[in-house]
């Protein structure tokens, strides 16, 4: 992949070989962040788990402390005293089929689908479109249930999904650059200890393999696993 100039230069500054304190990490990645916006902090944890089996699957969603520092676009399916509340809670759209019909023209002007489970059966046809994009409800991540206003409120406060990847990974935004090194150090110990909470009973072997965090035009920056021990046991 060819990199620009400006990428080049940042990336220079970092060596990939250095585990760090998360501190450090924290501190080297606001550094580095020399976009003209405010650029979003990802975490990515390498996990020794084998996503081909069932029972080492890793899966959920955490409210972060302090937001993500986006205001999520959220859509319910719901109907009745379901859909009032929802609309009350601050869902941007709520309805039912015609909702669903505007998704399968094309519109997908949205960041989280959250449904009443006596809306699955409107929902359930759009799971090609969907669940690809990673916006299909689930009961697993909270996005099914019925009480759709505590979703939305949830969301909006900055709730994250996180599922591992066919290569073992999970990722997640854990803020913006302009949220600062404590706010960011908070944020991301949340995520690390959803992820830890979230380890398959009968996995054997290491756990958590490899930490990094960066910008969205930053390098990655590892973070030292021996300082985050507590965390994981």
């Amino acid at each position: 992949m060819k990199r620009s100039r400006r990428y080049t230069e940042v990336a220079a500054k970092v060596n990939r070989l250095e585990h760090i304190s998360l501190e450090e990490a924290l501190d080297r990645v606001c550094e580095l962040a020399k976009a003209n916006f405010d650029e979003s902090v990802e975490a990515a944890i390498r996990l020794g788990v084998d996503p081909r089996h069932a029972d080492q699957q890793v899966r959920g969603s955490i409210v972060l402390p302090n937001g993500t520092g986006k205001v999520p676009v959220i859509i319910v399916f719901a109907q009745g005293d379901a859909a009032t509340s929802a609309e009350e809670a601050g869902a941007d759209f709520v309805g039912g089929e015609e909702l669903a019909e505007k998704i399968k023209e094309g519109w997908l002007g949205f960041d989280r689908a959250i449904a009443a489970p006596d809306m699955m059966r409107v929902v359930g046809p759009l799971g090609r479109i969907l669940g690809p994009r990673g916006l299909m409800p689930n009961p697993k991540t909270g996005t099914v249930t019925p009480d759709v206003a505590k979703a939305v409120q949830e969301a909006k406060a900055g709730k994250v999904d996180y599922r591992v990847d066919r290569g073992g990974n999970v990722h997640a935004a854990i803020g913006k650059v302009s949220f600062g090194p404590e706010k960011l150090k908070e944020n991301l110990l949340a995520f690390f200890e959803a992820i830890a909470r979230a380890k398959p009973s009968g996995l054997k072997g290491r756990y958590v393999r490899r930490i990094s965090i960066s910008s969205t035009m930053g390098p990655g920056v590892t973070v030292d696993l021996q300082n985050l021990t507590e965390v994981f046991h």
